[in-house]
């Protein structure tokens, strides 16, 4: 069994947060999605605690959160091992996202949606692409999550929305350094301004391509 001891910050300071305990969910789910917390070693709530800035009380409960979801496992007395889905796995994830999200972006679009409403996720779209620039993999994920889920959202089924986000956390895109270093992650991040694009021009077909491939890059190429 190996503890990560690694020196040096893989989890940035915290700014000052709406809930610090949601907060630290989100970031450590995005840290497991994009493989930043590594699979197969021991993460103590402590040591992850000295990078946030924070206690190890709110880690600890943060880490519980995550173990619900199937996303981490509790090392009793030593902390928390991420777990590590199989490669069949993540083609069913990647195949079930497929099948709910992109007829939902398409109806979405098909129907219509006040531009006002869909201009509010501009902003996610521009940290996205920004997150890639800098090469923070962990925001990146997390604007990616929220972003998608948002608009998701505007079909008005919280149910689907739920699922989805489950399925999302679930993921895995090991790949995105590889793709940050070689620049190319920039380009794919730029694909959420271009769905909005499409969405407030009402192109449903247009929506549902991008959507395919779009999601088609998490199991194409991401996740390998």
């Amino acid at each position: 069994m190996t503890v990560d001891d690694r020196p040096g910050p893989v989890l940035s300071p915290l700014r000052v947060r709406r809930n610090l305990r949601e907060e630290i969910t989100q970031t450590l789910r995005a840290a497991v999605i994009s493989g930043e917390l590594r699979p197969g070693v021991v993460h103590s709530a402590p040591h992850l605690a000295a990078q946030f800035g924070v206690s190890a009380t709110p880690v600890r409960e943060a880490m519980l959160d995550l173990a619900k979801e199937g996303l981490i496992d509790v090392v009793r007395n030593k902390g928390f091992r991420v777990t590590e889905p199989s490669q069949k796995d993540l083609d069913d994830l990647s195949e079930l996202r497929a099948l709910i999200e992109v007829p939902t972006v398409r109806r979405i679009a098909e129907v219509g949606a006040a531009p006002a409403v869909l201009e509010e996720l501009r902003p996610l779209a521009v940290e996205i692409e920004d997150a890639a620039a800098r090469h923070d993999l962990i925001a990146h994920v997390a604007a990616d999550m929220e972003f998608h889920l948002r608009l998701l959202a505007l079909a008005g089924n919280a149910h689907l929305v739920e699922h989805v986000r489950s399925l999302r956390a679930q993921s895995r895109i090991y790949g995105l350094r590889s793709l940050a270093e070689r620049g190319e992650l920039v380009p794919s991040a730029h694909e959420h301004a271009e769905l909005l694009d499409l969405v407030l021009a009402g192109d449903a077909e247009g929506t549902e391509r991008l959507m395919r491939r779009h999601i088609g890059h998490v199991r194409g190429i991401w996740a390998e």
